[in-house]
């Protein structure tokens, strides 16, 4: 029953466009439809129900880790439709699960909302490109869309370190090797020392989520190789000010001199719903690493960093604020919406 329950529930899922299923005991499955849930007229789960949905799905090595941790990650393939992230864990005792889906096709720069300068900065040779927001905010799919955009415009050597493999990328002018933590690699940090061995031109990093991982980063990034990473950090500002707080006081000054030379560029990104209600759009707040940023870096002046950004939009600089003005001006969202995410939610009275 539950094999069958669950196709179905991917199915319509796909079918309707939803982000996430929410599976839990005690209620009807959950889709997240256009950032709103939505209840399936369908049984209530019972604690039989969800466990039976996870053993379909779930890899031995999770249904371990699941018992010993508590939770786990995983990605999957429905067929030839879609990829889901999978978290699964336990509350009250019983088994809950989240899928996240995966678009199959890579969007380009222009359905993200990026602009074209975006191609040329992934074209650098060497040097550390975040992208930043927070959960569920398309840090993936635009990552993936810098990756595919690099695999069909030269011939490099691509690594991808995730936890877990989100989109699946395929040979095309590139090489690509994608690694999971937990089945290909023990750490973030132990695949970006290895993957300095494998002749890489670029590293993708799914998460710079402690000190070893950022530092096995930023080396990558200075020793001549393109890292993209990402951060759940809401601003460029917020982004630098993360990254340097993770070390210990008597190193800050060494990580920022490296930062400094290193960072070519921090997206930092968050969506919105549509003003017509049928979909979201991405707002970007872009920050280059020209001159001036490096020395606000390198001299700890990060807060004098949002009014560079503001004034740079001749290098292609832009704060979130100026994104979303033009997404109203343009009628995609609405004033509430831009209000509801702005830096200074005044600037949009409505």
């Amino acid at each position: 029953m539950a094999t069958v329950l669950i196709d179905k529930l991917l199915q319509a899922a796909v079918k309707q466009g939803a982000s996430d299923i929410h599976i839990v005991v005690g209620q009807p499955p959950v889709f997240r439809l256009h950032g709103r849930m939505r209840k399936l007229e369908t049984k209530v789960l019972e604690p039989d129900d969800t466990m039976a949905l996870m053993k379909s799905i779930a890899p031995e090595r999770c249904q371990r880790e699941l018992q010993e941790a508590g939770g786990s990650d995983f990605g999957f393939a429905f067929g030839g439709l879609a990829r889901f992230r999978v978290s699964i864990f336990k509350q009250r005792g019983n088994i809950s699960m989240v899928l996240r889906q995966i678009p199959n096709s890579m969007l380009s720069f222009d359905q993200l909302g990026l602009p074209s300068k975006v191609g040329e900065l992934c074209m650098r040779p060497r040097g550390l490109f975040l992208v930043t927001g927070p959960t569920g905010s398309g840090k993936s799919t635009t990552l993936a869309s810098m990756i595919n955009y690099i695999n069909e415009t030269v011939d490099h050597h691509i690594i991808t370190i995730e936890d877990p493999i989100e989109f699946y990328h395929y040979h095309k002018k590139s090489t690509v090797n994608q690694r999971e933590v937990g089945n290909d690699v023990p750490s973030f940090a132990e695949a970006i020392r290895r993957a300095l061995r494998q002749d890489p031109d670029v590293i993708l990093v799914g998460e710079l989520r402690d000190l070893e991982t950022i530092e096995a980063a930023i080396t990558a990034a200075e020793t001549g190789h393109v890292v993209f990473g990402t951060l759940h950090t809401n601003s460029a500002q917020g982004t630098v000010n993360r990254i340097i707080d993770v070390f210990p006081a008597a190193e800050k000054d060494r990580v920022r001199a490296m930062l400094s030379e290193s960072i070519v560029a921090v997206i930092s990104q968050t969506l919105l719903k549509t003003k017509d209600g049928q979909g979201r759009v991405a707002a970007h707040e872009i920050m280059l690493g020209t001159n001036a940023i490096r020395n606000l870096i390198r001299e700890a002046k990060v807060a004098q960093m949002y009014s560079t950004i503001q004034t740079g939009n001749n290098v292609g600089m832009q704060t979130l604020d100026q994104n979303l003005t033009d997404l109203v001006r343009r009628n995609v969202i609405s004033a509430t919406e831009a209000r509801a995410k702005a830096k200074i939610p005044e600037n949009f009275p409505g």
